[in-house]
């Protein structure tokens, strides 16, 4: 029976079968989501929590270390990490990639009403979180600036007005508002006045509160009519705050006037934001998983208009960033390099066959195969990314490996002078066995990469299962469409064709390469052994070769986009922070190759630490511009000189694995529970990392020298004069804290009313002298009386990682360092150091991704050769032959394939092996020398490398045209010498018992 009959004698079924592949494939195009990389999403919680005004030490004893306990209790944590700064806690927990991630956000919330008792009842609120994903970087920035209006009235537009407009945009998942300057009321008291009016300030805290009320006030009922009860006890603004009685002395009032100034202000001044050397608002959007990041910048491009329509003229509102530009760019060079392979794969099948029609049908099979394949990926949820349209780049040259098979048979009969039908239905009756063959050992080799876990498993599931559909696509395409095709387009070539002066030209130069191949063959097969050794040392080399070759992760890809860390002294003010900042804003904004530079500083910015500040870098377009990784060469040696500062500048990653964004994309990370030791060895640590060659910008989070003050309360002084500690800690909140004292509810938002001592009496510890607590009789008694102030050292940031205290190094790697060298470096170095046992170090983020993939690279080799034994051995129903197709893994299995297949035909005309294998080779040397060359022009746009995205693409090629150059030589050599000891192996095998008895019989008996 032959499964391609059916589609011959029925051309009107295979026509409208592939028209039918061929519409829905085109649907499912226009309907696929572009975006970078497939969809990735790392079930990861961010919670927050704050306490204006308290230490590093203080939120991770109090808060950090409370939450932790609770959240440790939760099924599926892979990592959880906490930073504590001055006033605020992050602890990002990041889950399993299996675990749903509303049922842990339930759990999280569940863990944090669980700990709300145990917490300072003084927190500003309770402990927030919110659903991130740290592989999903912001799509579009816009920025929002004036040169007259106050900076809280920007942000009141860009909060209230556009980023709650564009969170209602379908495909948007939020809006981050960075250099947020929400408005608030400050009431900045002077402790001179305080204590000449004889006021405490915990009574300027009592009058604020209880001056500014929005309490429920009730209804009128009366018999006919009712009536609202309305109060005016909500203020507004600064200038309603200022008449506020305080208290009355000697009968008259002190109102909070007269006690200090009283301003409109905004939350946060610790926090600020900048868009070219302008003070503003950036907005950064995330767009939701799975959703066409084309679509989403589209739709709030289309809202612009109306934006600037509707804020005052004064606010300006600039486009920072556009991720859909670097997409647009880089898919485009994918598309390109996808029609270019069409393009040399069509040609060397003309030159190959010389005949227009006979191109035509394997021509035919790749958009077919490529068409029909965008179908799977839409039932799949699958987007037009990099990564999905590399696979069906490659694909190119395979598929149309089953198309020229079947062509070439057929071609092959015709020859032989039956006419077109008879050709057709024989050499597709001869090749079925051979396609199913190969189309299903080629799509075996990628099913164990569809059991891979771990983030490597989730971006290479969509190629592999895209290489699967579109090579299965391929193989039906081949058995049904392509011989029905042959049956009507093919024709016996004519005399004058055959002696055509192309013809002949390409015909003599095949000839003399095949006589080349016929000797240096023969030559192979004299000489056995030599050939089989050959054999073992191609193993043996290939071996030691991948077990020493540099091993990367994920190849660095150019966004357009760098990002640059300033850190800044531990002691250093916000104000010399921002001007540091801008120092090295301005020089990064002079290169040639920036378009623009958005400078944050603060404690919002992703960390909580107030000494650094980050710097987003957008570059010109790809062509008027050198390399984003060349970009980040030139800019380290300019900016690394900033008197006062370290830099750290990035080339953003292709996917950020980890919940922590750090100063350089790798890390190593220390921690103990004996926090003295830990903290005694890391600077020895890190200087040992700086010393070694693989690395570069070499930094570690730990900050410990901040200068302190501490007030150490004199209990029995305290006591004697009737103040409490309690009174003494509030009494410091209120003049240091930054306390929110009130609320302020407006129609649209909140606003607080904030508490703090004047800006002149927070710059020198001297003035803690000048502040009074009020005593339990009614005494002002200054704070020197009860206490006595000493200096020191502390901590500007605690960190933990599962719940002990920690460390974490980051580094990046020097040009043309390879990932797995600066592993070993590290750790080679920690060996020789004789760190504590106390100690323990791991590596963290894309490092710990890139070593868990590597230990489970070797069970995935051995799962997909034995998942090719098995559907090879059962094809053939041998044990033995299969691995001779095997045997060409070194150097590539698919010229083995139809070796063999070629060689058997020759067997059943009763030849002996040698001259069998001899004679299936040169024949089937067309064939083989066309699918290899099809695969390597498939293969050869990736190679190179050019376009947006290229240098990301470029590795996978080299690696697939280099393995075609090599291997497909020394399969042409040395698997007919595999076979041949194969065959002789598996005849001995199979000897009749007889033969064997007599064997035996023949062989001396031992004495």
């Amino acid at each position: 029976m032959n499964f391609c009959e059916i589609w011959i004698r029925r051309p009107v079924m295979t026509v409208l079968v592939m028209a039918g592949i061929l519409i829905f494939g085109i649907a499912a195009y226009r309907l696929l989501p572009v975006s970078t990389l497939p969809n990735v999403d790392f079930p990861t919680i961010q919670v927050s929590a704050e306490l204006p005004g308290a230490s590093p030490e203080t939120m991770a004893s109090a808060v950090a270390t409370v939450l932790e306990r609770q959240f440790s209790t939760i099924a599926g944590i892979d990592e959880m990490s906490s930073q504590s700064g001055q006033g605020v806690t992050r602890i990002t927990i990041q889950f399993s990639l299996d675990r749903d991630i509303d049922a842990a956000a339930q759990d999280v919330n569940s863990a944090i009403a669980s700990a709300a008792r145990q917490l300072p009842p003084t927190l500003a609120a309770p402990p927030s979180f919110r659903k991130v994903n740290p592989a999903d970087f912001p799509i579009f920035f816009l920025a929002l600036t004036s040169e007259t209006m106050p900076i809280s009235t920007v942000n009141e537009y860009a909060e209230t007005n556009l980023a709650q407009r564009i969170s209602t945009i379908n495909g948007v998942a939020q809006v981050q508002v960075f250099g947020q300057q929400k408005y608030a009321v400050r009431v900045q008291v002077d402790p001179n006045a305080l204590a000449a009016r004889g006021v405490g300030i915990n009574e300027v805290e009592q009058a604020v509160a209880g001056a500014n009320v929005n309490l429920p006030t009730g209804t009128l009922y009366g018999k006919d009519r009712m009536f609202a009860v309305q109060a005016t006890g909500q203020l507004n603004d600064a200038a309603a705050f200022r008449p506020v009685i305080v208290t009355y002395r000697n009968g008259s009032p002190i109102r909070l006037q007269e006690l200090g100034r009283v301003i409109d202000s905004v939350q946060n001044d610790k926090l600020a934001a900048w868009f070219k050397g302008k003070r503003g608002i950036v907005l950064a959007i995330q767009r939701q998983p799975g959703t066409n990041t084309i679509e989403v910048v589209n739709q709030i491009r289309t809202l612009l208009p109306t934006f600037r329509a509707e804020v005052p003229p004064a606010i300006a509102i600039d486009v920072l960033y556009d991720r859909s530009q670097s997409i647009r760019t880089s898919v485009g060079e994918v598309k390109f390099s996808l029609y270019l392979s069409l393009m040399l794969v069509v040609l060397v099948i003309f030159l190959f066959l010389r005949n227009v029609p006979a191109t035509v049908i394997p021509s035919i099979a790749l958009p077919m195969s490529i068409i029909g394949t965008f179908s799977v990926m839409y039932l799949f949820g699958y987007s037009l990314d990099n990564i999905s349209l590399m696979a069906l780049t490659l694909c190119v040259g395979f598929v149309v490996d089953d198309a020229i098979v079947m062509l070439e048979n057929i071609t092959r009969h015709i020859e032989q002078g039956k006419n077109v039908l008879q050709a057709t239905l024989d050499g597709s009756k001869e090749i079925v066995f051979t396609i199913l063959s190969m189309t299903i050992s080629l799509a075996a080799v990628f099913i164990p990469v569809l059991f891979m876990g771990g983030i490597l498993g989730r971006l290479l599931h969509e190629f592999a299962v895209t290489i699967i559909a579109a090579v299965l696509i391929s193989g039906f395409v081949s058995l049904t469409l392509t011989p029905m095709m042959c049956s009507r387009i093919l024709k016996p070539r004519r005399a004058e064709e055959r002696h055509g002066r192309l013809y002949m030209t390409f015909e003599r130069g095949f000839d003399a390469w095949r006589h080349a191949y016929d000797v240096s063959l023969a030559w192979t097969l004299r000489h056995q052994r030599l050939v089989l050794a050959v054999f073992l040392a191609v193993c043996a080399v290939t071996g030691v070769l991948f077990a020493r070759a540099p091993k990367g992760f994920l190849p660095s890809e150019d966004a357009g986009q760098l990002l640059c860390f300033v850190e800044g002294p531990q002691d250093i003010s916000f104000e010399a922070m921002v001007d540091l900042q801008r120092q090295v804003a301005d020089i990064i904004s002079k290169d040639p190759n920036v378009d623009a530079a958005m400078s944050f500083v603060g404690a919002s910015t992703g960390s909580p630490l107030l000494n650094v500040g980050r710097i987003t870098i957008n570059l010109k377009p790809f062509k008027q511009r050198k390399s984003a990784d060349q970009v980040v060469r030139e800019l380290r040696p300019k900016i690394s000189n900033m008197l006062g500062a370290k830099v750290f500048l990035q080339n953003i990653p292709t996917i950020r694995i980890g919940g922590q964004l750090t100063k350089s994309p790798y890390q190593y990370v220390m921690r103990s529970a004996n926090i003295d030791e830990l903290y005694h060895w890391a600077p020895t640590i890190e200087e040992t990392l700086r010393s070694l060659p693989g690395l570069v910008d070499v930094t570690s989070d730990l900050q410990i020298a901040r200068p302190e003050v501490t007030v150490e309360i004199e209990r029995e002084k305290a006591s004697a004069l009737g103040v409490s500690a309690e009174s003494i800690e509030m009494a410091l909140n209120n003049a240091y804290g930054a306390r929110q004292v009130s609320t302020i509810y407006t129609a649209t938002n909140q606003f607080w009313v904030i508490l703090e001592l004047a800006p002149r009496y927070q710059t020198d510890p001297s003035v803690l002298q000048m502040l009074y607590v009020r005593s339990s009789t009614g005494a002002l008694v200054p704070l020197n009386a009860v206490a006595k102030m000493t200096f020191g050292l502390g901590p500007l940031q605690v960190t933990h990682l599962g719940q002990l205290t920690s460390v974490t190094y980051s580094f990046d790697l020097r040009p043309g360092v390879a990932l797995s060298e600066a592993i070993a470096q590290i750790e080679r170095a920690m060996h020789e150091l004789l760190v504590p046992a106390t100690l323990s170090g791991t590596f963290s983020g894309t490092a710990q991704a890139f070593q868990a993939s590597l230990q489970g690279m070797g069970i995935l080799i051995l799962l997909s050769i034995v998942v090719i034994y098995l559907v090879l051995g059962i094809l053939y129903e041998s044990f033995i032959h299969p691995l001779t197709i095997l045997s060409g893994l070194p150097t590539a299995g698919l010229g083995a394939l139809l070796t063999l297949m070629a060689f058997e035909a020759q067997r059943k005309d009763g030849l002996p092996p040698e001259q069998a294998i001899h004679q299936a080779g040169l024949i089937r040397f067309r064939p083989i020398m066309m699918t290899t060359m099809s695969a390597l022009m498939g293969s050869l746009p990736i190679a190179i490398g050019f376009g947006a995205g290229g240098g990301a693409r470029m590795p996978l090629g080299l690696a697939v045209v280099g393995g075609l150059l090599l291997s497909q030589v020394l399969t042409l050599y040395i698997t007919p010498v595999i076979y041949l000891y194969f065959e002789s192996l598996q005849q001995y095998l199979n000897r009749p018992p007889a033969a064997v008895a007599a064997e035996n019989a023949r062989q001396p008996r031992n004495a």
